[in-house]
């Protein structure tokens, strides 16, 4: 019988429809396609996770910043370097930016905005006349010996700069015995030395009379004096809170505030304040120290953040914690930083004038 129109030949096994078989699911166009696609997935969340690992330990400090508080220890160590969190800002904006997730690069841009806003120095600009022909004008000197170790730098720079008035901080017993060294004396014959360990003692040094005064009360010695600049009285007062640390910040931030409390009541009296500070205008008790009434010489100077400590880095990498303090009775002309070997300080040498 030969076969009709309607009737087929099989050849081996029917198709799967007609063995009532559900027709295995189409292979991918491109498996290796998908799997980019995880890959890209996966390199995604780690460039997310990268961004926050970036962001977060610097955006707990600048939150701090803005509500004008230090914090506990360790936001006040990682505020004395604000401006360094530029750059892991800018690693955190690139990974967030690689992740392509929206608020990790809006994190990033938040955290660039807030560290370039209080990068502005704080406080006014000098006074229109500042650099107009000074009357009574003198220079201050401020220098940390790191427990005396700079004391021979100390001697050299004060013979080439001639300051007529110095604080001096870290000055322990041999320190002191040098300070009161006919050499000394000579260029310096007012003196209020105080003595102490080789971080506690300190010491004011004056080529014009002087009359001690109580010092600020604080764990390291912190003199004060009242200097005769020719026909003019004005106060001279050597700042040295304890540094903040761990075990330390309670201390550090009450000392700060004696500190601007001393000067908040000076009466109306010339001031002058100069030390190592341990602070920097980014910390919220320094910043009161300035609100009292007191101008930093560097910021007046166009000099604001320049690095003081630690000299291991500092210029270019540190921060500025050693200040010539001054009211509103003085024009300021210049300010100059000297590296001091033995020191992990810099010295800072202002030169300001009486009104």
């Amino acid at each position: 019988m030969q076969p009709g129109a309607d009737d087929y030949e099989y050849r081996g096994a029917p198709p799967p429809e007609l063995r009532g078989e559900p027709e295995p699911p189409p292979a991918p166009r491109d498996a290796h396609a998908a799997a980019r696609r995880t890959a890209r997935r996966r390199r995604r969340r780690v460039w997310a996770w990268l961004a926050v690992l970036f962001l977060l330990p610097f955006s707990v400090p600048l939150v701090f910043r803005g509500l004008d508080l230090d914090g506990p220890s360790p936001v006040p160590q990682m505020l004395a370097f604000l401006p360094w969190f530029l750059a892991p800002a800018w690693l955190g904006l690139v990974a967030a930016v690689l992740a392509r997730r929206v608020l990790p690069v809006v994190w990033a841009v938040a955290v660039l905005v807030a560290t370039g806003w209080f990068l502005q120095p704080y406080g006014p600009d000098a006074p229109a006349g500042a650099a107009d022909p000074p009357g009574n004008r003198f220079r201050v000197l401020t220098a940390n010996l790191h427990h005396g170790d700079a004391l021979p730098a100390l001697r050299e720079l004060l013979r080439d700069e001639r300051p007529q008035l110095v604080a001096v901080q870290e000055c322990g017993p041999a320190c002191a015995a040098a300070l009161r060294a006919d050499e000394v004396r000579d260029l310096y014959p007012h003196r209020v030395i105080v003595e102490g360990g080789s971080a506690e003692g300190s010491a004011l040094l004056s080529a014009y009379p002087l009359r001690s005064t109580p010092p600020v009360p604080g764990m390291l010695a912190m003199p004060g004096a009242v200097v005769d600049v020719g026909d003019r009285s004005l106060r001279f007062q050597l700042a040295h809170p304890m540094p903040p640390l761990l075990e330390t910040i309670g201390p550090w931030e009450r000392e700060l505030g004696r500190l601007a409390d001393f000067a908040d009541e000076r009466a109306g009296e010339p001031l002058v304040m100069a030390g190592d500070f341990n602070a920097t205008q980014d910390h919220a008790a320094f910043r009161a120290v300035l609100d009292a009434g007191l101008g930093d010489v560097a910021r007046l100077e166009g000099r604001s953040r320049t690095p003081t400590w630690p000299t291991q880095t500092a210029p270019p990498l540190g921060a500025q914690i050693d200040h010539v303090l001054v009211s509103d009775d003085f024009d300021t002309h210049g300010v100059t930083f000297f590296d001091l070997p033995g020191s992990d300080h810099r010295a800072v040498l202002a030169d300001i004038a009486l009104r």
